[in-house]
């Protein structure tokens, strides 16, 4: 029933897999120096990832998973013979629960910016508050900034991200590497690298302890919003993603992503997160030898498992139908004569009197222990010869002053009576 709530979002979990592959071919054979990938999701994905597999060709090599200084997980491959391919592929199944980006606490010493962060913890962040040299057009877009003492940490934090997106536009760029923040405030645009980096060292400048995230991000086709996808198609899309983090005392490590100017969400699946953009390559490797390359990239998702989903509210006119379907089958229970009793368990009832009160809504009544007492034994006789009869209390429920009663049997598996 819907309690008079009309309006309200519901929304039932998705599988979404993701295939990813990336396929180097030379022409001629090549020596690839050590491979490191980094496309298994991190620990700390709020994103349940419920399997994973890398897949490398060719089969002849050696690999070492590890963790690299941060915890994030990687895989060192050695390639002991040339070779005339690199194929990477990654399959991975995400539950894509939805969850509130804003379920979090900070504690109190910290809701308001400026903050020092606890002595325990600041030398191990020092290495996520370090930003790098100032240059004028960063030195200029932070004099901008409200720095007014005592505002909430939290609305700082996510103004801040909400105002890049809409200072820097976003673009599709194919070059490696990542802009300095001076380029991306210079030229106005980005990709979604360039403009967390820039994040993270206008985060580090206010005394916040920030780094850098690479990872998937999966956008489903009722979910669309202007990220890293089409905007405004109609298909469910999947992609490598860029986005950054900041460390809040009490809440931990919070994504942002300064391309959507959002919190990060179930969509958002990290892969490594560090100091700096350069640890946090999804493959990084070089090769030895002179030879054409033809390079092949490529990026599926699709849904493994869906239930009904609903990601708007409902229309009055849904809700009016909701209802009368309701009361048709109201109908159809009443003419069928369908009706409910109460009971837990297994529920006997008196075949001689089964309207009464005592076999329907009350708890007690004038026959109902003499007719268990009699049918806890004729089951002791059929099912265990020596049983042993206990009566007690019962269940004791809400509202009730009393406790209600319960007959019990107990017996051995092996015959012998239980005393």
């Amino acid at each position: 029933k819907n309690n008079g709530q009309r309006g309200r979002t519901a929304d039932m979990s998705i599988k979404a897999s993701i295939y990813h592959l990336t396929h180097y071919k030379y022409d001629k054979p090549v020596r690839l120096g050590p491979q490191i990938i980094r496309l298994k999701p991190a620990a700390h994905s709020r994103t349940k990832v419920l399997s994973h597999s890398l897949k490398v060709t060719p089969a002849n090599h050696f690999v070492n998973l590890q963790q690299d200084p941060y915890g994030n997980y990687q895989a060192r491959f050695v390639f002991p013979e040339p070779v005339t391919e690199f194929k990477i592929e990654v399959d991975l199944v995400a539950d894509m629960t939805v969850y509130n980006p804003f379920d979090f606490f900070v504690e109190e010493e910290a809701t308001k910016w400026p903050f020092d962060y606890p002595a325990d913890i600041r030398d191990d962040l020092k290495i996520y508050m370090t930003p790098e040299p100032d240059t004028p057009a960063l030195a200029a877009f932070m004099e901008t900034l409200d720095k007014t003492p005592g505002q909430s940490t939290v609305d700082m934090v996510v103004g801040l991200n909400a105002a890049l997106q809409q200072k820097i536009g976003y673009v599709i760029r194919l070059e490696p590497g990542v802009q300095t923040p001076e380029d991306t405030l210079t030229i106005g645009q980005g990709s979604c690298r360039d403009t967390s980096w820039l994040l993270v060292q206008v985060l580090r400048r206010l005394g916040l302890a920030a780094r850098f995230v690479s990872g998937y991000l999966i956008q489903l086709k009722p979910d669309l919003k202007a990220l890293d996808g089409p905007s405004g198609t109609e298909v469910d899309f999947t992609d490598l993603h860029a986005w950054a983090e900041v460390y809040l005392p009490g809440a931990g490590w919070v994504g942002l992503d300064p391309t959507s100017g959002l919190l990060t969400g179930e969509s958002h699946i990290p892969l490594s997160a560090t100091p700096h953009y350069r640890n946090a390559a999804p493959i990084s490797g070089g090769y030895y030898g002179h030879a054409n390359t033809e390079f092949h990239f490529d990026m599926t998702v699709k849904r493994v498992a869906e239930h009904p989903r609903i990601t708007k509210p409902f229309s009055d006119e849904s809700w009016d139908a909701l209802n009368d379907l309701g009361h048709r089958v109201d109908a159809e229970l009443r003419a069928r004569d369908v009706r409910l009793t109460m009971g837990g368990e297994p529920t006997f009832v008196s075949i001689d009197d089964f309207q009464s009160d005592e076999w329907n809504t009350a708890a007690v009544g004038p026959t109902k222990r003499d007719k268990a007492d009699a049918l806890i034994r004729r089951l002791r006789e059929r099912f265990a010869p020596g049983g042993f009869l206990h009566y007690g209390q019962g269940k004791w429920y809400p509202g009730e002053s009393l406790p209600r009663w319960t007959f019990s049997l107990y017996w051995r598996k092996d015959g012998k009576p239980i005393w």
